[in-house]
């Protein structure tokens, strides 16, 4: 994973096919790929994301079906608030599974809100959020 760092003087010297600055969102982005069979996923493939804040750290859980495999590959963010956020792929996950996860997100009207702590969001983390 590339680390994402502030502006440099050696930024102005590398092409921009080279730099090695990335955003949060373009880090997001290059790990989208099926855990089966490692197809990336489009955009329009993530179901259903969810944050939370635990212990004052940032979790985000975001889940994609693969047309091809028909499984969820979960990918979780971890976001410290340290310049360095951590992201893991886990499953696959079965249909089942995966469409019980998104009905239960699906039950908040804010799952992007860290702060939310409505059922859903009290479900979901198990009762672990601050």
């Amino acid at each position: 994973m590339r680390r994402a760092t502030g502006a440099s003087p050696l930024r102005k010297a590398l092409p921009a096919d080279q730099d090695l600055t990335t955003t949060s969102a373009q880090r997001r982005q290059e790990h989208m790929e099926c855990i089966q069979c490692q197809r990336p996923f489009l955009k329009e493939e993530r179901l259903a994301s969810i944050s939370g804040s635990i212990m004052g750290d940032e979790h985000t859980d975001s889940y994609f079906l693969c047309p091809v495999c028909k499984v969820f590959t979960l990918v979780s963010w971890w976001d410290n608030f340290t310049g360095e956020e951590t992201m893991s792929r886990s499953g696959p996950l079965s249909r089942a599974e995966g469409e019980e996860r998104i009905a239960l997100i699906r039950k908040c009207s804010r799952p992007w809100d860290k702060k939310c702590r409505c059922e859903a969001h009290c479900a979901y983390f198990h009762g672990a959020l601050d």
